[in-house]
Parts: C-alpha cells; sequence; structure tokens
C-alpha cells in the first residue's frame, strides 16, 4: 500500500472516531430526554420481596406476657434470632420494585424469659394498605366483569338442558356416574 493511501486512511479512522466520540457525548447530554429512544426501552427488573411481612393486624394482636410460641403463631417466624440477643426477635421486611422509592420495615419484640415484655418498631400498613402499595401501574385494556347477569345464568342452565349437550349414558352404568372406561395404567406384559 503506497504512504500516501496509508495517510488517507489513518485521517479516515481518525475523523470516524472523532464522529464516533462526539456521538457518543450528546447522546449522554440527550439522555434527560424523552425524545431520546434509548429512554424508550428499560430492561425488566424483578420486584426482590425479602423477610417477613408483619402487618398492622398481626402487631395489634401483641400483648404483654404472650408465651414465644404464641408470639411465633401470630407474627410467623422471625427473620433474625441471634444466639447472642436470644431475648430478641427481629421482623425485617424490604420491597424493591422498578420505579419505585425501596420500602423497607423493622418490628421487634424482646422477651424476658419465656414472656414477652415489649415490642416496637415501624407504623406496619394493614394488609389492604400494602396490597394496594403492590398495585401494577399498567393497565391493559379493560377488565372484563367476573359477574354473571341472570340473563347470562338462565341461557346457561338452557345450554346445559339441551339434547346436544346431553349424551346417553350406557345401559350399564347408573346415570349421573363417570365414565368406567380408562386407560391401563401398566402395558400388557408380553
Amino acid at each position: 500500500m503506497p504512504a500516501n493511501h496509508r495517510y488517507r486512511a489513518k485521517i479516515a479512522f481518525l475523523l470516524m472516531a472523532c464522529t464516533v466520540l462526539a456521538s457518543c457525548s450528546s447522546l449522554s447530554n440527550m439522555s434527560s430526554s424523552s425524545i431520546n429512544p434509548v429512554n424508550w426501552v428499560t430492561p425488566y427488573k424483578i420486584d426482590v420481596i425479602q423477610g417477613n411481612f408483619v402487618s398492622k393486624e398481626q402487631v395489634e394482636q401483641l400483648r404483654a406476657g404472650m408465651t414465644r410460641e404464641e408470639v411465633k403463631a401470630t407474627m410467623g417466624t422471625p427473620l433474625m434470632a441471634s444466639l447472642f440477643h436470644a431475648d430478641r426477635w427481629d421482623y425485617v421486611f424490604t420491597l424493591k420494585r422498578q420505579g419505585v422509592e425501596p420500602q423497607s420495615y423493622k418490628y421487634t419484640v424482646f422477651f424476658k424469659g419465656d414472656r414477652l415484655e415489649r415490642f416496637e418498631g415501624d407504623a406496619m400498613p394493614s394488609e389492604t394498605e400494602f396490597i394496594a402499595k403492590l398495585g401494577n401501574k399498567r393497565k391493559l385494556g379493560n377488565v372484563p366483569v367476573l359477574e354473571a347477569t341472570e340473563e347470562q345464568l338462565t341461557k346457561a342452565a338452557e345450554k346445559s338442558k339441551s339434547p346436544s349437550a346431553t349424551t346417553a349414558a350406557p345401559a350399564s352404568q347408573p346415570t349421573g356416574s363417570p365414565s368406567a372406561s380408562y386407560p391401563p395404567l401398566e402395558s400388557p406384559k408380553q
């Protein structure tokens, strides 16, 4: 390759590299803009739920003097029960979701011997409040009505009574019993 061609190839490569680097810097400036196609597609991140969810209703059932077994039946198995802190159970719950600030709840119960002495922690949401927080923001169209009207029920009853829907049972079987012809469980030995 002549020296003139090598010089032109170097210049072309240098110009191409500068163009690519300049376009990268312009993309980083556009990243805050909704016009940028890079923002249109985001990777899916799964919801990460860790720990024991303790509801407001469960906390309201706690009473001083309860045994460890009663507390375990009410609150569930603690996430952390340390050998160094045998009289303390910690219930920790975290929820990380895409596009939502991570949520963390902690509740601690203290025992004296085998009896519940005191309990403290974050203000826990009720079960309905927690489920409402989990609601999916995506709406996939109209949700169909899940209740049948009287008219739909009578039509369904008429269809089930029509002669084409019923089949005659063999004379050897009583009416209403399931069919007795089943495939063999084992293949015949030869």
